[in-house]
C-alpha cells in the first residue's frame, strides 16, 4: 500500500459519521427559531413600552400620558407615574430583559458555530449553546413576570402592548428551543458514547 494510501485509509478511520437529514434539519429549524426570539426580545427591549391603561403608556425607559385624545408626552423620570416602586423597580427588569437578549445572541453564535465547524467540541458547543437559551429565558420570563407584578394594579388583557406580547413571546421560543436543543443532542449522542467522543 502506498503512502497516500494510507493516509486516505486512516482519514476513513477518523472520520466522524455523517448526520441525518431530518436531524440536520432539525438543528437548523431550532438555530432559525432562535434567531427569531432575539430579533423579537431585541425590538421588544428597545422600544420598551409594554402597556397602556387608563390614558398612560407604561415602558421599560419611559412613562407617556395622552394628552388631547392623541399627543403623546413622555418622559424619562419614572417616578412620575405614581405606581409605587416602579422607577426602582424596572432597573432590575430593563437590565434582565436586556442581559437575556446578550445571552441570547451568545447561545445563537454557539449553536451556529457547532454546526459550521464540526470537531470534537461541536457537540459541547451545542449543548452550551442550548444552556445559554435556557438562561436567556429565565432571564426574559423573570423580567416579564416582574413587569406584571410592579404594575398589577393597571393590567388588563387588552391594555398589553404588541412589545410586550414579543417579549413573551421571545421568552416562549427561548424555552422550546433551549430544552429541544439539548434534547436533540442527548439524542443523537446517547450518554454510553459520550465517553468515547
Amino acid at each position: 500500500m502506498t503512502a497516500i494510501g494510507a493516509q486516505a485509509q486512516r482519514l476513513l478511520v477518523h472520520r466522524r459519521p455523517q448526520k441525518s437529514f431530518f436531524e440536520t434539519l432539525i438543528r437548523s429549524l431550532i438555530i432559525l427559531c432562535v434567531a427569531i426570539a432575539v430579533v423579537l426580545s431585541s425590538i421588544s427591549v428597545c422600544d420598551g413600552r409594554w402597556l397602556f391603561a387608563r390614558g398612560q403608556l407604561f415602558g421599560l425607559w419611559h412613562f407617556c400620558t395622552v394628552s388631547n385624545g392623541t399627543v403623546l408626552k413622555c418622559v424619562t423620570d419614572l417616578s412620575l407615574a405614581n405606581v409605587e416602586g416602579l422607577s426602582v423597580g424596572m432597573i432590575p427588569i430593563r437590565s434582565m430583559v436586556a442581559f437575556a437578549v446578550v445571552v441570547a445572541i451568545f447561545g445563537l453564535e454557539l449553536l451556529m458555530v457547532s454546526q459550521v465547524c464540526e470537531d470534537a467540541n461541536a457537540r459541547r458547543k451545542w449543548s452550551m449553546g442550548s444552556v445559554l437559551i435556557l438562561c436567556s429565558f429565565l432571564l426574559s420570563a423573570t423580567g416579564v413576570l416582574s413587569f406584571s407584578i410592579l404594575v398589577k394594579d393597571h393590567l388588563t388583557f387588552t391594555g398589553f402592548a404588541l412589545t410586550y406580547w414579543c417579549e413573551f413571546v421571545a421568552a416562549f421560543l427561548f424555552f422550546l428551543n433551549g430544552i429541544s436543543g439539548l434534547h436533540i443532542n442527548s439524542l443523537t449522542h446517547p450518554r454510553n458514547r459520550a465517553g468515547k467522543i
